[in-house]
């Protein structure tokens, strides 16, 4: 079981949206696809529009800010899998588990996987 120490919790609760943000968009660009794809798989997990994560980047809100927020879709429990060397489905700390969710829906589209698959509809 994959569990992440207090130390790397506290790490990626204060990291900014608005840090993390410009990468998202730079690897799925990179490799093919859309903003506007990448603002639709965000909105799924989140409940997020594109004005609000515009907020949130103004605000410079931190993950810990960005997940108490928002309305996680409810099958983004089904997201499993690798992502930053830690197996989504066991991390025992919620806010760094959702924040790694949002990390593999943005590695899944950079990886061309089709959009029902990665909102978990197929």
């Amino acid at each position: 079981m994959s569990i992440t120490t207090p130390e790397h919790d506290k790490r990626i609760a204060e990291l900014t949206f608005a840090s993390v943000y410009p990468h998202y968009l730079t690897k799925v660009e990179s490799k093919g696809r859309t903003k506007e794809e990448l603002l639709e798989v965000i909105e799924w997990l989140t409940g997020y529009t594109e004005n609000n994560l515009n907020t949130f980047i103004e605000r410079k809100a931190t993950f810990k800010e960005f997940f108490e927020k928002a309305t996680l879709n409810p099958n983004a429990e089904l997201i499993k899998g690798v992502i930053c060397g830690y197996r989504v489905e066991d991390i025992t700390t919620t806010r760094t588990r959702e924040v790694r969710y949002l990390d593999k829906v943005v590695d899944e589209l950079a990886k061309g996987k089709k959009m029902e698959k990665i909102k978990r509809t197929a």
